[in-house]
């Protein structure tokens, strides 16, 4: 442990960053591991870096590691680490130790997660007879730690674990964090101020925090007790708080920090929020609302809130007005035309136009201008942080639209709209384009009634004519030379095409389109940056569930398309630079998506500039998103050229093979998962049989090392049922199917997070190797699926174990039939399958997914029409009760045609949208949708499942007179009826 410190300082050098965190791996399976970093964490006399590196590095062990079933942390050190961890965050009390101190909170937030509070039950009260009466230091530390526990309620669904943990923690947390709350508003808000009231106000920020963690979910009757202290429309602390300013804490105007006062403003009106949605009848009791809209609309209306640090609570504020509009409760607040009119004067007109701030983050920082204008997931995927200024206040302009004031808001909005498109005519300064940027933002605010990020606007205000409006004050900005009007508005009239897309016939759109194309060619970041994420969207839009724009409709220009977008990304410069853009990669992977076949006659100067371009990248990856989209462009680019023109099929293996070696080579483990993909869909491309660059890969695939890192599991799994597939008489004369056998029963099957990949690879063996081959292995790995069934099944285990039984007697291989599985089971042990069916399969076959359900139902009939061993003693017993379940089964007749996704060509292009959402390289797996097809049925020989039960059953009937007894000993109420239908169908049993 003494190279501990070494190690993490080379694990922040990219250039000794791969071996530094090998060598960390392996001192982290030692014992006493995670106590030695924590020791290194705290102790002062180490270097700043070495020690915020081991908070880091605790935190990722925990992250990853702490619930793994395959290399598992030690449980000694566990139980060690859960008792020193609060006594940690205690030692990082002091405001230096800040940065640790949060990745030791996240620390004890995941270990809660997994073990609170069965396996931690004394973490509550460690953390009250922790708090302090005078050392605030010390009290934010617990309350920041209770923070990173409790938060996670505020997203979770409701059920009745949840609840059990909350009541938990509110027995024993609620009544002091009541007590020391009440006491640091005391202490804040007494006169003269203390001399810590920075410290006493950060706590409050923090209990605010968590004040609301405890009622995001259910109103606990401490708090229930307690409103009227809080909320109190004259004496509650929160009124008290939104009208407090004190001159000590009013930061420098320069500041974009929010200042203490301002965050505490801001989580109070969170929870007003909370509550409007919540717990209305609460706050109806008293004028709270009424108080809080009175001190926040003075708190607007001074105009001294401008600066980037009050953002935060100025949008806060507009979201709050916003809910308690939508609300209903509060008509007469708000729903006088008067009370409008002054609304939309004095709040929503002010926030609504563009600051220096803006216009300086437009040419200086255009990514995040795009992302927030936008509210796009920021990098790795979530939410937007926070909605803009000017975002809050058209949300209020789209409540009052939504609250029964149409009439009266559009009007009242009209009246600015004209006079902010008269000021631009009128044009008596250089920024007269600011007065119609807002113009057009209200209208588009006014305008909106429905909405998502997307599809873009769904519903509109029938009293606003959004295609006139946008033909005569808007097209004229997107056709105009850039030279001849302002940036902001040809960003303007593209961001309106986004917005309001689905009100646009495709007649319009397609006019619009060549437009939007030139626009791609700007100089302007904002501005080409927004017309490939128009172009992208339009390309989207579906009608039912078909593309409305088809390859015939973009054929013409997609190439020239692709080539602007292209070398865009081209002239970027580093890797870094290149990578950043993930707008133009997406936009470049939806034209390839959409033109498709008609790409083939350019299809290779794309391909090569694709791999050229993560050529670059690959030296130093950056963007996952824009990673996710150039693999995707790669792999759509082939499967829509090779599918027209299988020719070209060699072109694709001779340009990614040397990339995908030089990936494999330097172990780019970011990118390996793709690879993996993307060799699969090559191999399986193959007619029969796998060339020899693909054979000389096994070896490697097959080895332990490649199969630690969690997502590269799925990209293996397909490649190697790609394999079996393809190759299957090399795999068989080589002897690699053992070796696959091998990864299943001792990598795969063992753990829980990964059990479901070894079952897809098992029915791909079972599917495709010679029974007769796989015969003397097929004993071990039914002997391994029985002992994880033993020792530590799951729901999800349980699911997977009966449908690979189903499927494998459900498939038509030659030599493989029910009593090739059954006697399997038997040599195990005499009379075990009858305890299989009966306590494992029978149980689970009403449980099992729609999409199941016709192998189940074939499967089933196999085995009760086909297996010499179902009609033995003492198995034939268990017969009735499984036809009683198959027939169950056909209640649902719709789900017994065929596999979902079977008839769909486009299957897995549609879900690249909603993979992205998750893409990031935290992520364990990120699939390339565009690499998967249509799923095959298994069991396609089946036609009509009813109709070959019919025939089964009739085929034994004839062979077997005790198929009569056995029908009658099922569930008369089930069985009855559907021989009787079975015979009226000329099925005679």
């Amino acid at each position: 442990m003494a190279d501990l410190p070494t190690l993490l300082l080379a694990s922040l050098n990219p250039a000794t960053r791969k071996q530094a965190e090998q060598s960390l791996q392996s001192l982290s399976i030692q014992p006493g591991s995670l106590s030695s970093l924590l020791q290194l964490v705290l102790n002062p006399n180490q270097d700043r870096a070495v020690r915020l590196a081991a908070s880091v590095y605790l935190k990722n062990l925990v992250k990853n590691r702490w619930d793994d079933d395959e290399t598992p942390l030690n449980s000694q050190d566990k139980e060690v680490l859960r008792n020193d961890l609060v006594p940690a965050m205690i030692a990082l009390s002091a405001p230096t130790d800040k940065a640790s101190r949060a990745q030791v909170a996240e620390s004890v937030s995941l270990i809660a997660e997994v073990d609170f509070p069965e396996r931690w039950p004394t973490l509550i009260e460690t953390l009250v007879n922790s708090l302090s009466q005078d050392n605030y230091n010390i009290n934010i530390a617990v309350l920041e730690t209770a923070h990173s526990i409790f938060r996670r309620w505020r997203s979770q669904v409701r059920s009745d674990n949840l609840f059990a943990t909350v009541n938990y923690v509110l027995e024993r947390f609620a009544q002091p964090f009541l007590i020391i709350f009440r006491h640091t508003s005391a202490l804040v808000l007494s006169s003269p101020p203390p001399p810590n009231l920075a410290l006493l106000t950060q706590a409050a920020v923090v209990m605010v925090d968590l004040y609301y963690d405890l009622t995001c979910q259910d109103l606990p009757p401490h708090f229930e007790d307690a409103h009227e202290e809080y909320f109190g429309p004259q004496q509650g602390w929160f009124t008290k708080f939104l009208a407090w300013d004190p001159v000590e804490l009013r930061g420098d105007p320069d500041d974009t920090t929010p200042s203490l006062p301002a965050q505490l403003k801001t989580a109070i009106l969170e929870i007003a929020e909370l509550y409007l949605k919540l717990y209305p009848e609460m706050l109806s009791k008293s004028a709270s609302v009424e108080a809080f809209t009175q001190v926040v609309w003075n708190l607007l209306g001074t105009g001294t809130l401008q600066g980037v640090a009050n953002d935060s609570f100025v949008s806060q504020s507009l979201h709050f007005i916003s809910t308690a509009i939508r609300s209903g409760h509060y008509k007469p607040l708000f729903g006088t035309p008067e009370t409008i009119s002054s609304l939309v004067q004095g709040v929503v007109v002010p926030n609504v136009g563009l600051r220096d701030h803006e216009m300086e983050q437009f040419e200086d920082d255009p990514l995040e201008f795009i992302r927030q204008d936008l509210s796009l997931p920021s990098m790795g995927g979530g939410v937007s942080d926070a909605t803009t200024r000017r975002q809050a206040a058209a949300d209020v302009v789209r409540a009052l639209v939504a609250s029964g004031s149409e009439k009266e808001t559009t009007e009242v909005v009209g009246t600015w709209i004209g006079k902010g498109l008269s000021d631009y005519a009128a044009g008596k300064d250089e920024d007269a384009w600011k007065a119609k940027d807002s113009a057009v933002y209200l209208l588009t605010a006014v305008a909106t009634k429905g909405s998502t990020t997307q599809h873009g606007v769904t519903s509109t205000n029938a009293l606003v004519d959004v295609v006139k409006f946008f033909s005569d004050h808007v097209f004229q900005d997107l056709q105009a030379d850039p030279s001849k009007v302002h940036p902001m508005l040809q960003v303007d009239a593209i961001r309106f095409l986004y917005t309001f897309r689905n009100q646009l016939s495709k007649d319009q759109l397609l006019s619009v389109l060549p437009l939007l194309h030139r626009h791609l060619g700007s100089n302007n970041y904002v501005c080409y940056t927004y017309a490939a994420i128009t172009i992208e969207r339009i390309l989207f839009i579906r009608q039912g569930t078909q593309l409305l724009f088809t390859q015939a409709d973009v054929r013409d220009f997609a190439p020239e398309l692709l080539n602007v977008l292209l070398a865009k990304i081209e002239s970027a410069g580093s890797p870094e630079k290149v990578a950043e853009n993930d707008h133009l990669m997406k936009c470049a992977m939806r034209v390839i998506i959409t033109a498709r076949q008609t790409l083939t006659p350019v299809y290779q100067q794309i391909l090569q500039r694709l791999v050229t371009i993560l050529g670059v990248i690959s030296k130093n990856p950056s963007n996952p998103n824009f990673d996710q989209y150039i693999f995707e462009s790669i792999s759509a680019l082939m499967r829509f050229v090779v599918a027209g023109s299988p020719n070209t099929h060699p072109t694709f293996e001779q340009a990614l093979f040397a990339p995908i070696t030089i990936i494999l080579q330097q172990d780019i483990d970011q990118y390996i998962p793709y690879v993996f993909q993307i060799l699969a869909q090559m191999l399986e491309l193959h007619h029969s049989g796998a060339p020899a660059e693909y054979r000389g890969l096994l070896q490697f695939l097959l080895q332990p090392p490649v199969w630690q890192q969690k997502g590269n599991i799925p990209g293996l799994v397909k490649l190697l049922n790609a394999f079996l597939v393809k190759d299957t008489a090399n795999m068989v004369s080589s002897g690699h199917f053992t070796a696959v056998l091998a990864v299943v029963q001792q990598r795969l099957l063992p753990s829980k997070l990964n059990d479901g990949w070894g079952f897809e690879l098992l029915q791909a063996v079972v599917q495709n190797i010679p029974p007769a081959a796989l015969k003397q292995y097929f004993r071990p790995v039914i002997i391994a699926l029985l002992t994880r069934m033993q020792t530590s099944k799951t729901d999800k285990y349980v699911y997977h174990f009966v449908y690979f039984l189903m499927f494998t007697m459900a498939i038509q291989v030659e030599g493989l039939t029910p009593d090739y599985l059954l006697g399997t089971v038997e040599e195990v042990q005499p009379q075990l399958w009858s305890q299989v069916l009966s306590n494992f399969v029978i149980p689970q076959i009403p449980k099992m997914p729609t999409k199941d359900r016709k192998v189940v139902v074939v499967g089933l009939t196999r085995m009760l029409t086909q297996s010499s061993i179902m009609l033995r003693e003492p198995t034939i017993q268990t017969w009735p009760s499984a036809f009683s379940s198959l027939v169950r089964l056909f209640h649902e007749p719709e789900f017994l045609t065929s596999k979902d996704g079977g008839d769909d060509p486009d299957a897995g292009i549609t879900a690249i949208d909603y993979e992205e959402q998750t893409a990031g390289y935290q992520a364990a797996y990120s699939r390339l949708a565009a690499s998967e097809g249509p799923s095959a049925d298994p069991v396609g020989y089946v036609k009509d499942p009813r109709e070959y039960l019919g025939q089964e059953l009739v085929r034994l009937s004839k062979s077997d007179p005790r198929v009569r007894n056995l029908l009658g000993a099922g569930d008369a109420n089930v069985v009855g009826p559907f021989v009787q239908a079975l015979t009226a169908a000329g099925y005679v049993l």
